[in-house]
């Protein structure tokens, strides 16, 4: 997604390194980010480049220490590969450790641990792709056998490939039908999770820190779910506050940290959850940065980025639950919005970026992240109303959720 998706708070952590003296370089496999994106070293490399290769690169500049922030999950594992390279030759590297980190990446291990460790999931089996193409050990229940589960567990169910990043490869089994489908099998078909579908608040929480010393982030609101995968961006993203759910996550945070401890977890994990019937459910934890790390920074005055710096360079580093202290807002232009209006936008309200998002190559439009204190959220309303009128910006459906959500008695 690029490194704007990390704007401002990557660049205020670069430059108090630079302010004490310390160079900071960034290593990456897409974009062309310039001095305003990342203001230090730049090196770009293959998108092919192996942990080996990575870990080089980074040892020939000459690192003292090294932080991954890579996204989504498959850089992320090559990443704590890496991390095995430069811890080697005493590089330290702030990555949480190849082990848990391939735990983290396997959909099926991430349900059995937080299940383990006493986390709500959705019920669910794994669905093995050699043994429904026929490779390996001949299993002639085994697809009976996962008939009976579903049936079992109810329609819909959601199945998702074990290895899965960014939502890819998800779908919705509505039907038996659709259940002989997923299981028809052949040489491309891959190891799922089937599990049954959870509707409620989809939510994202950001875990920063070392064995000992856990900072959770306050928890950020990102749209609906349901029986069908949406694009990430495709509604309003929040954090603020909602006194039932921030209530009910407190023992969800001390599980999330207790877990991360386990793990050996050193860097930053993102869990995926849906609020549902005063609950939280893990969907799944991721073993990097999340989507909406910059909304989390934004709300909390924690700059993530920082932390990961402090991490690196064994500088005292303090656990906790990071207190919200604003509200944060994010949505996502239908297109790219002219200077002239995004600079009103920024006249009128605290804007934290404003930025293309970029996702594999492909344009999205532009993404806005404001912020606001509490006791502002009606005068907010009608200033973004009165920018509305003139500009026809924001677009007038992202208009009403953000009315509803900061006003809704408007």
């Amino acid at each position: 997604m690029g490194i704007r998706r990390a704007d401002p708070f990557v660049q205020r952590a670069v430059r108090e390194l630079a302010a004490d003296g310390i160079e900071a370089g960034l290593f990456h496999t897409s974009g062309t980010p310039g001095d305003e994106d990342f203001p230090g070293h730049r090196e770009r490399l293959d998108r092919a480049v192996t942990p080996r290769e990575l870990a080089d690169a980074v040892a020939s500049w000459g690192a003292d220490a090294a932080v991954s922030i890579s996204l989504p999950c498959e850089n992320a594992l090559r990443d704590a590969a890496a991390k095995a390279f430069l811890d080697s030759v005493g590089i330290p590297t702030v990555m949480t450790p190849l082990p848990a980190t391939m735990l983290l990446v396997d959909k099926w291990e991430t349900k059995r641990l937080c299940a383990q460790a006493g986390l709500a999931v959705p019920e669910g089996f794994r669905v093995d792709s050699d043994l429904l193409a026929g490779r390996g050990l001949p299993v002639p229940g085994y697809r009976d056998a996962l008939r009976v589960r579903a049936e079992r567990l109810g329609y819909p169910l959601m199945a998702k490939p074990v290895w899965e990043s960014t939502s890819v490869g998800i779908r919705t089994l509505r039907s038996s039908a659709d259940l002989e489908t997923h299981l028809a099998g052949g040489p491309e078909t891959v190891s799922t999770v089937v599990e049954r579908v959870v509707e409620g608040d989809l939510c994202s929480v950001d875990v920063v820190g070392r064995p000992g010393a856990y900072r959770v982030l306050p928890p950020c609101w990102t749209g609906r779910a349901g029986p069908e995968p949406v694009f990430t961006f495709a509604d309003l993203r929040w954090c603020g506050p909602r006194p039932e759910a921030d209530a009910a996550f407190r023992d969800v945070a001390r599980t999330l940290t207790g877990l991360c401890g386990d793990l050996g977890v050193h860097g930053s994990v993102n869990v995926d959850m849906v609020y549902t019937g005063g609950r939280f459910v893990v969907l799944e934890i991721n073993p990097r940065i999340g989507g909406a790390t910059t909304l989390s920074c934004a709300a909390s005055g924690t700059n993530t980025f920082t932390s990961l710096a402090r991490l690196a360079r064994g500088l005292p580093f303090t656990g906790g639950t990071a207190p919200r202290t604003r509200w944060a807002v994010e949505f996502l232009a239908a297109g790219r919005v002219p200077p002239e209006v995004l600079a009103e936008l920024r006249r009128r309200v605290q804007v934290v970026t404003a930025h293309e998002l970029v996702i594999d190559g492909a344009s999205h439009g532009d993404i806005v992240v404001f912020t606001l204190a509490e006791g502002e959220e009606e005068r907010t309303v009608k200033t973004l109303t009165g920018l509305h009128k003139a500009y026809g910006f924001p677009a007038a459906g992202v208009m009403a959720k953000i009315g509803r959500l900061l006003d809704p008695a408007r």
